[in-house]
């Protein structure tokens, strides 16, 4: 019975239990509902506002849009009625225009018509004038012509002495003065020593030596310089013959040392040969550094200054040729200060016109030539290539400092006892004048004088006038500048003698 009473207390309990929980979640359904309610109310709210504004803002948008789009349409009008009055002020402007043209063509044709009668009207007139003069239009031109080239040619004549007088006169005074104080203030040796190509023997035993058994000593120097080597020709003398100088030297040099020791033998041969090539390298080095030392040329490529260290063994008429160029490049120097010039391109130049000599043995062309490729290969300036390769006219010279370089050239080459020059090439160089001066016509006699320095040409006078002398003596002298090499000036000096005989009896 109890434990009935306990199982339905339970049970009341349990239902008791299962009534709260119900109630309870039937009241939380309750308010989420309303909650969810809430929201909806809420977020359709919010929608509706939402869209008021989107079509608030749309109603903006057309708005606007249709503002601007009555301002474009306005101006476009406006743009539609500027065209439309340009476009008519063009048409009114083209027929103005075709009517001018209409005009013109008018005019030119009028102008066409005048032009034609004044031709005739000028044709009836020379004729007429042909016909009372008894001349034509070319015979008179002729007479015309004549009549004032007599007039005016004395005239001319003597216009033309008395400008180039005056001219001369004054190039002279200022030419004469700066070459002088240049020549003044340079002093040198008035001859250089030449390259010494022969060796006295000390006695007939060396002779001996040189030459060796069945001549091997002569012949392995001989292969080792290059250089011919004559014992026999010349007694108690040794010669050596060579086209290049720097191989001369190294065998003098080897011959002198082989002829100190006393012992010749191939093999002494090549140590002495060695050994001079070694003391030539470096005095020609030495050579070319001094010379543009002394000079106070600066910033010469070392390959430039090797080949000009090379002309201390070269010689040209007699006159060393680095002697030379280092007198001339003193020379150039004051020159150029004289007159305004560039000093160090004058120096320069002069200091390396000859350079191509070096090398003429290995090279075909003119010296000239080959200096200032050499020059321009070694990255020399424009002037001072252009310098060397004009001072012997081989080119038009264009600068004051290829002026120079010519001119110094002269002065050195012209120095008395500067050059040897043989009876039989002076003699050879007077014909050669005398001949250029009688190979024109007009010409009666012509005389070289003053060793060469001037040419004297007698015209006969009836064939050159006073006119034509004038030219007859530039034709002359640019034809021996274009074919002769000569130091100095050569004077054309062009006489036309009139002589009038009569007798009395």
């Amino acid at each position: 019975m109890e434990i009935a009473f306990m199982v339905i207390a339970a049970l009341a309990g349990i239902g008791a239990g299962a009534g709260s929980v119900f109630a309870y979640n039937k009241q939380k359904e309750n308010g989420g509902k309303n909650k969810a309610d809430d929201l909806i109310r809420k977020a359709k709210h919010e929608a509706s506002d939402v869209v008021l504004g989107a079509k608030k803002e749309a109603a903006d948008i057309v708005e606007k849009t249709k503002v601007e789009e009555n301002d474009r349409r306005k101006e476009w009008r406006k743009t539609e009625n500027r065209l439309a009055e340009r476009e008519g002020t063009l048409d009114n402007k083209l027929d103005q225009l075709d009517k001018k043209s209409e005009n013109l063509r008018k005019q030119e044709d009028q102008i066409e018509d005048l032009k034609n009668e004044i031709w005739g009207i000028r044709t009836q007139a020379q004729e007429k004038l042909e016909k009372i003069a008894g001349l034509s239009k070319s015979d008179a031109k002729e007479k015309l012509i004549a009549m004032t080239e007599r007039d005016i040619k004395t005239d001319l004549v003597n216009l033309v002495i008395k400008e180039q007088k005056a001219m001369s006169d004054q190039v002279d005074e200022t030419a004469e003065s700066i070459l002088l104080t240049a020549m003044e203030r340079m002093s040198s040796e008035v001859t250089a020593d030449r390259t010494i190509t022969a060796l006295k023997l000390p006695d007939d035993d060396m002779k001996g030596r040189i030459i060796g058994k069945e001549g091997r000593n002569i012949q392995a120097l001989q292969r080792a310089t290059g250089v011919d080597v004559m014992v026999d020709d010349t007694p108690g003398m040794v010669v050596l013959s060579s086209f290049d100088p720097i191989r001369r030297q190294v065998a003098r040099y080897a011959l002198e040392r082989l002829m100190k020791d006393g012992r010749i033998n191939p093999s002494s041969i090549e140590e002495a040969v060695t050994k001079a090539e070694k003391e030539i390298e470096k005095e020609v080095v030495r050579a070319g550094e001094d010379a543009a030392r002394e000079v106070g040329v600066v910033g010469i490529p070392r390959e430039m200054l090797h080949l000009l260290g090379e002309l201390k063994f070269r010689t040209s008429y007699g006159q060393n040729v680095l002697l030379h160029s280092v007198e001339m490049a003193h020379i150039a120097g004051m020159i150029a200060e004289e007159i305004g010039a560039d000093k160090r391109v004058a120096k320069t130049a002069t200091l390396l016109h000859d350079i191509g000599k070096a090398v003429t043995h290995k090279i075909e062309g003119k010296h000239a030539e080959i200096g200032s490729e050499l020059a321009k290969k070694y990255g020399m300036s424009e002037d001072v290539v252009h310098a060397m390769a004009a001072h012997h006219n081989d080119i038009e010279p264009t600068t004051p400092e290829a002026i120079i370089v010519k001119i110094v050239d002269a002065i050195s080459a012209a120095r008395p006892g500067a050059r040897n020059v043989s009876a039989e090439n002076f003699a050879e160089r007077m014909r050669d004048l005398e001949n250029i001066a009688t190979s024109f016509p007009g010409i009666d006699k012509a005389y070289a004088i003053s060793a060469g320095r001037e040419i004297r040409v007698v015209v006969e006078p009836k064939q050159i006038d006073d006119l034509s002398a004038l030219k007859l003596a530039r034709d002359i002298a640019n034809k021996i500048e274009a074919t002769m090499q000569y130091p100095g000036v050569i004077k054309v000096n062009v006489i036309r003698e009139t002589r009038a005989v009569e007798y009395a009896k």
